[in-house]
C-alpha cells in the first residue's frame, strides 16, 4: 500500500489531521493500535480555544460543536471562601473559550472520515514508523496475522505518550524535558447538573478542586489527592464530601450529588521532548509533551501541533515548497513552552505542595491576591487561558 501520508493514532490530532488533508485531497491513511470502541470510551478534557473550534470549523466538522457546546465567557477562582471571578470575554477583547468533550469531538470527526471513505486501520499490531531518516518512510504493522506495509512521503506521530512514534526516534537525536508533580487529580464523571454555569478552580488549605462540565447535564468533578490513593479508597459519598469541603459555602449547598460512572486516578506531569520533527517524521500532540490538566492546554496544543503541520504539508504539495514544514519543530515548540510556563504557573497557583511551608504558603496566598486585584494580572492569566495565537 502507498499514501502521501501515514498518521499513526486515530485520537482528535490525528483525525484532524486526517481531515483536513483530506478536505485538501492529499491521501492519507490512520493506523490504530486500538479499535473504535476503546477510543470512543475514553474520557479526556473538554475546554476548546477559539483556536482549536476554528480548526474543528475548518476540517467541517463543527456543527454539533456548535448546536451543543457550552461557550464560556470566564471561570472562577475559588480562595479564602470567596469566589473571584476571571472576565475573560472582557479581559481578551471578546474571545471565550467552549466547553465540549473530547469524546464527543472525537466521534465528530469518526463519523466524517467514515462518510469520506477515509481508511482507518483500527487494531493494528507493532506499528513502527521505519525509514523517516532518509526518502523512503513506511509503516509496518500487523493486522490478524499478517504483516503490512505502507509506504508514504511523510509519517505524523498522534499516537500519544505511549505510542511507537516517539520509541522509534534514535536516544541522541532526541531531548526530554519533564516535571513530576506530587501529587494526583482523582477525577469522576456523574449525570448531575454542575454546580455552576462556568468553571471553579479552588484553593483550599485541603488541596485543589475543579468542578467543570461536559453539558448542562454532565458534571465532571476533581479533587487534588495522593499519589499512594486508589480509586477503591473513594466511595462516591466520600468524594462528594471532599468536594464540598474545598468548595465555598454557596456553592456546596447547592451541589447535586449522583453516583459517578467514570473515575480514575490521574498523575501530573509536564513532559516536553525536543525537536519535533525527525527528518519525514512529525511528533503531534501527546507524543511532543504534557501539560497538567490544570490549565486545559492539552488536546488545544494538539490542535495547534495539527495548524503547524498542515499548513506545511498544504504548502509543501501545493506550492512545492519545504519553508514551513522546516519550521514545525521551532514554531510548535514555541507555542508549547509557553503553555507548559502556562500550565505549570496554574498548578504552582492552586495546589498545596507538601514542602511549601509557611513561607510559600503566603507567596501563594499573595499571588492568587495580587491576581485578582489587578486587572493587567487577570488580563495576562485570560490571555492564556483563551489561547495564545498561532
Amino acid at each position: 500500500m502507498r499514501t502521501k501520508v501515514v498518521i499513526i493514532g486515530s485520537g482528535p490530532s490525528g483525525l484532524l489531521l486526517g481531515q483536513l488533508l483530506t478536505n485538501a485531497g492529499i491521501d492519507n491513511v490512520i493506523v490504530d493500535r486500538v479499535g473504535k470502541e476503546h477510543i470512543l470510551s475514553r474520557v479526556r478534557a473538554g475546554v476548546l480555544e477559539e483556536g482549536t473550534v476554528g480548526l474543528v470549523d475548518r476540517a467541517g466538522v463543527g456543527e454539533r460543536l456548535h448546536r451543543e457546546g457550552l461557550p464560556h465567557d470566564g471561570f472562577s477562582l475559588t480562595f479564602d471562601g470567596r469566589d473571584h471571578r476571571i472576565d475573560l470575554f472582557d479581559l481578551t477583547g471578546g474571545k471565550r473559550v467552549m466547553v465540549y468533550g473530547q469524546t464527543e469531538l472525537t466521534r465528530d470527526l469518526i463519523e466524517r472520515r467514515e462518510r469520506d471513505g477515509g481508511v482507518v486501520i483500527y487494531d493494528a499490531v507493532n506499528v513502527v514508523p521505519s525509514g523517516f531518516d532518509g526518502d523512503h518512510p513506511h509503516v509496518t504493522f500487523e493486522k490478524d496475522g499478517v504483516t503490512q506495509r505502507i509506504d508514504c512521503d511523510f509519517i505524523a506521530g498522534c499516537d500519544g505518550f505511549h505510542g511507537a512514534s516517539r520509541k522509534a526516534v534514535p536516544e541522541g537525536a532526541i531531548k526530554t524535558f519533564e516535571k513530576i508533580y506530587p501529587f494526583g487529580w482523582l477525577g469522576i464523571l456523574a449525570d448531575v447538573p454542575p454546580v455552576n454555569h462556568e468553571l471553579i478552580y479552588a484553593n483550599h488549605p485541603r488541596g485543589f478542586a475543579l468542578c467543570s462540565m461536559r453539558s448542562e447535564t454532565r458534571s465532571r468533578y476533581y479533587v487534588q489527592c495522593s499519589l499512594d490513593d486508589k480509586v477503591e479508597m473513594w466511595s462516591d459519598d466520600r468524594f462528594w464530601d471532599e468536594l464540598r469541603r474545598r468548595l465555598p459555602a454557596h456553592h456546596a449547598e447547592v451541589m447535586v450529588t449522583g453516583p459517578s460512572f467514570e473515575k480514575s486516578i490521574a498523575p501530573l506531569r509536564s513532559f516536553v521532548v525536543e525537536p519535533m520533527r525527525f527528518g519525514r517524521m512529525f511528533l503531534v500532540g501527546d507524543a511532543a509533551h504534557i501539560v497538567p490538566p490544570t490549565g486545559a492546554k492539552g488536546l488545544n496544543l494538539a490542535a495547534s501541533d495539527v495548524y503547524y503541520l498542515i499548513e506545511g504539508l498544504l504548502e509543501h504539495y501545493q506550492e512545492k515548497s519545504d519553508a514551513a514544514l522546516d519550521a514545525y519543530s521551532a514554531r510548535a515548540l514555541s507555542r508549547v513552552w509557553k503553555a507548559v510556563r502556562f500550565s505549570w504557573s496554574m498548578t504552582t497557583l492552586l495546589h498545596r505542595f507538601p514542602d511549601t511551608g509557611d513561607f510559600g504558603q503566603k507567596i501563594q496566598e499573595a499571588e492568587l491576591d495580587y491576581l485578582t486585584h489587578s486587572r493587567a494580572a487577570s488580563t495576562a492569566m485570560a490571555e492564556n487561558y483563551v489561547g495564545l495565537p498561532y
